[in-house]
């Protein structure tokens, strides 16, 4: 009776685990339609060709990666918009999100003026020179997407702080529906289309990013949010406003990058450990994946509570949103990691033999023992993403990307490049410094939360919620 009285009281009210579920449950499906674009998008090209598919990881990778500098900061355009919306100061929102869009604007120059030396990228990492050719044309076609892509970002956050999250799902929905279907049609010449192979898979990313652009600034516009918010009024560039932007946003996009990049340094020292342990990795981080969107989905909810709560000064009920954030993805992660241990085929077998039919045997059970890996670690995570998010929300971002940089480098980069390069460890060996990379992060963020600071941290004007 207790336990059901506890639930009930949990479920309901400001904080709960209800309002936590409304406002994140579309933002999950969004981010799984992210994952479904991009496994589609790969399905296509690996069946168009083995140069396709080789070309296009490493320059999405590293496209992603250069343009997080910028896509961090434009995403927490979401945080202002929350606090402001928390503090009823909503002719400000209008106008950090247009900060949001010209600091896009500033992203999108800086991947056109990359072009002509994108070649250089990947002669220099000695890939093969049709390979490099192939990623060279994808890596400079995805450039010319950058603009709207980076600004599409801030103007999801202008709907998702305000927590109005379905239209970002629906734009999600509709960006993957056109990609998917652009991709058919270009890659392979479908319906009168031109067979174009990557450069098509690459088109079609820019044209339904600049459609979904398009729709996204029709609608933050339109006239009812141009009353509320001051859309079309406070249109013009705001350098206090912008810089504040920065201070807070940019060691958002920094961590960002640090986390692709050190995932990249990860992969590539497996790499050096031969196929079978660098396919089963592959596995491995596929399956995590798919498990691991429905917490970016709940983190992301738990970032625009904290903001609206603590732009009303309501501390404690920001603080209850992140633990009913935190019982909700421990319960859901809790229940996939089970799944892990006890029937992890259901997750390695629709993967593994389509990939690598010969060496099957080998990479399944690599692959087995590597799951109980991710569902110990992933326990730990569920601290990672929640209370990271909760200080994301209230403007902590420093203390973030300090704490990402050093736990990155010295307990996940270094160690796994000595054990694979030094001493010639096994694929083990570096799985257990990658568990401890996780553990380590998630604790570092549980105490800092456990310690308060955030509570005093606004990214809006103090003068404002004082």
């Amino acid at each position: 009776m207790r336990a059901l009285s506890f639930l009930s009281e949990r479920w309901k009210g400001e904080g709960g685990y209800r309002e936590l579920f409304v406002l994140s449950f579309p933002l999950i499906l969004s981010t799984s339609a992210w994952t479904i674009q991009h496994f589609v998008d790969r399905l296509f090209l690996s069946r168009y060709s083995t140069e396709a598919i080789a070309a296009a990881l490493p320059a999405g990778l590293l496209n992603g990666t250069i343009t997080s500098i910028f896509t961090g900061p434009a995403t927490f355009v979401s945080t202002f918009v929350a606090q402001y919306y928390g503090a009823e100061r909503f002719e400000r929102i209008g106008e950090i999100t247009w900060q949001g869009i010209y600091l896009s604007i500033a992203g999108g120059i800086t991947m056109l003026l990359l072009m002509p030396f994108s070649g250089l990228f990947f002669t220099i990492a000695g890939h093969p020179q049709e390979v490099a050719y192939l990623e060279t044309i994808y890596f400079r076609i995805l450039c010319l997407g950058a603009f709207p892509a980076i600004a599409s970002s801030a103007l999801a956050g202008f709907f998702s702080g305000r927590g109005h999250t379905l239209p970002v799902m629906w734009m999600s929905f509709l960006q993957t529906g056109i990609n998917i279907f652009l991709d058919y049609c270009l890659i392979f010449g479908r319906y009168g289309f031109p067979e174009m192979g990557i450069k098509g898979a690459a088109i079609a990313t820019v044209i339904s990013t600049f459609i979904v652009f398009g729709i996204y600034l029709s609608l933050f516009t339109k006239g009812d949010f141009n009353t509320f918010y001051a859309t079309r009024k406070n249109i013009g560039l705001d350098l206090f406003l912008f810089k504040r932007l920065l201070h807070f946003g940019l060691p958002n996009g920094i961590q960002w990058f640090i986390d692709m990049a050190g995932f990249s340094l990860f992969l590539l020292f497996i790499g050096r450990l031969g196929l079978i342990p660098l396919a089963a990795t592959n596995i491995a981080f596929n399956i995590n994946t798919l498990a691991f969107m429905p917490m970016i989905g709940i983190g992301m909810g738990v970032s625009i509570l904290v903001g609206q709560k603590l732009g009303k000064n309501d501390v404690y009920t920001a603080e209850r949103s992140v633990y009913s954030g935190f019982h909700i993805t421990f319960l859901y992660m809790g229940t996939i990691a089970l799944l892990y241990v006890f029937l992890p085929d259901i997750f390695i077998k629709p993967f593994a033999p389509r990939i690598y039919p010969a060496d099957f045997e080998k990479i399944h059970r690599i692959s087995v023992i590597l799951l109980r890996f991710i569902a110990f670690y992933s326990l730990f995570d569920t601290m990672n993403i929640i209370f990271a998010s909760a200080l994301k929300g209230a403007g902590d971002t420093r203390y973030i990307v300090k704490s990402v940089a050093l736990v990155s480098l010295f307990i996940l980069v270094v160690p796994s490049y000595l054990s694979v390069f030094i001493f010639k460890k096994d694929i083990y060996t570096v799985w257990i410094i990658a568990t401890i990379y996780v553990i380590i992060l998630g604790f570092t963020f549980f105490f800092r939360f456990l310690r308060g600071k955030w509570k005093k941290i606004r990214v809006i004007e103090v003068s404002l919620v004082d």
